[in-house]
């Protein structure tokens, strides 16, 4: 059998399953962030979708719209990539609640490295959610920090980073802070021979056997 295993080809157990990690993940990364801002914040995860990735500008209304975008690695027993969407005006908000009162139309060097460290907050505690309940031992990269047009920022990752899979887990994110809403979009994308080992580690393969039959 290819050990090569697509997003396509899971039954919607699998797929639930998934879907599921990416709910716990929310949850733990909701406790983190609101443990590095030192005050209450309200975490929600309204989707946890799979998606194309080739469709990932759409969801920000096409390929023109600038968005705030930051990419890290993901190693270990099932390497990929997390990516970390939000739209410009979020990404000013998320400055703001920070308390760094970003005004401009740019991000200043400690303004970037605020995000990142958020994202790398977020992702953390993601990967810890999918260590718990696989067993693995993911690690994350240092993040990388784009701001451009939705297109050219996902072009840019996928050249990036090479052979991975054309879809992804969508956890679409909303921030409740102080009365503030900010949106973002989570994307968990396994690489092209991790999938089946995640699937596998979830105790779960047999339903893709059977699946396939």
């Amino acid at each position: 059998m290819d050990n090569i295993l697509s997003v396509t080809d899971l039954s919607p157990i699998q797929l639930d399953a998934l879907r599921e990690v990416g709910n716990i993940g929310a949850g733990n990364a909701a406790t983190a962030f609101a443990q590095f801002l030192g005050r209450k914040i309200d975490m929600t995860v309204p989707k946890v979708m799979i998606v194309e990735l080739s469709e990932v500008p759409e969801l920000f209304g096409g390929p023109d719209v600038p968005v705030a975008g930051v990419s890290l690695r993901v190693m270990g027993e099932a390497p990929g990539h997390m990516l970390f969407l939000l739209e410009r005006s979020s990404a000013f908000k998320l400055i703001e609640v920070l308390g760094l009162g970003n005004k401009r139309n740019s991000f200043s060097d400690m303004e970037i490295s605020a995000l990142k460290e958020i994202v790398n907050i977020l992702s953390g505690s993601y990967l810890t959610a999918f260590n718990q309940v696989t067993g693995f031992s993911l690690i994350q990269s240092v993040p990388a920090f784009a701001m451009d047009m939705a297109g050219a920022i996902l072009g840019t990752f996928m050249i990036e980073f090479g052979q991975i899979g054309d879809y992804g887990l969508l956890v679409e994110t909303e921030f409740h802070v102080d009365g503030e809403e900010i949106s973002g979009n989570f994307f968990l994308i396994p690489g092209q021979d991790s999938l089946r080992t995640i699937i596998t580690a979830l105790g779960l393969e047999a339903y893709y056997e059977s699946n396939s039959c």
